[in-house]
């Protein structure tokens, strides 16, 4: 029944009740099942088909975060085999602004070093796309490399969110490039 429009007008009325109730100042744990059915005009019970609790809704509302993030970091490409530019794309510090707009929210779901339920879904993504791009350009070590560009960024971006990493948005996204570019760029020893 995904494909019904009815289920996804309600998910989304539900999507955009949480971010509303979120960026009225409240964090994740100050926020109510109730609050959100009645900003989105449901029921409870109507909730409770779509969703199985608050951190489910948060997750699928934070899901164009994991996209925006792994299009931010490969807004350069032109194809797989073009090379990555010395400075990062403008669409990665445009990213990490954005995230710090609603970072409440996030740091309730991509717990510091890049646990949680956003964290997961973020590495789970960037790595199948690293991974992807890699091998079909005949790169060394595909499996190697991805997991440790997505679980760089990943942690990354979460420390910062819960302020373990200082700096902006730009001076986040000059020194996060430059990490991935190294992890891009090493080669194994010959065994």
């Amino acid at each position: 029944m995904s494909g019904d429009p009815r289920t996804a007008r309600t998910k989304a009325r539900l999507r955009e009740a949480l971010l509303a109730e979120c960026a009225a100042g409240r964090e994740l744990s100050q926020v109510g099942v109730s609050a959100v059915v009645r900003r989105a005009g449901v029921g409870r019970a109507t909730f409770y088909l779509h969703y199985e609790d608050l951190p489910a809704l948060a997750v699928d509302a934070c899901a164009g975060v994991v996209h925006a993030a792994v299009d931010a970091l490969h807004a350069w490409q032109t194809c797989p085999a073009a090379t990555a530019p010395a400075r990062p794309p403008a669409a990665l510090a445009d990213f990490l602004t954005d995230v710090a707009e609603h970072a409440d929210l996030y740091r309730a779901l991509l717990l510091p070093g890049g646990g949680g339920p956003l964290g997961e879904r973020l590495h789970r993504e960037l790595r199948a796309r690293a991974r992807a791009e890699r091998a079909a350009v005949g790169a060394p070590h595909p499996d190697l490399v991805a997991s440790a560009v997505a679980s760089a960024f990943t942690g990354v971006l979460a420390d910062w969110l819960h302020g373990l990493v200082p700096g902006g948005a730009e001076e986040l996204a000059d020194l996060i490039w430059a990490l991935l570019l190294a992890l891009h760029r090493t080669r194994a020893p010959a065994g």
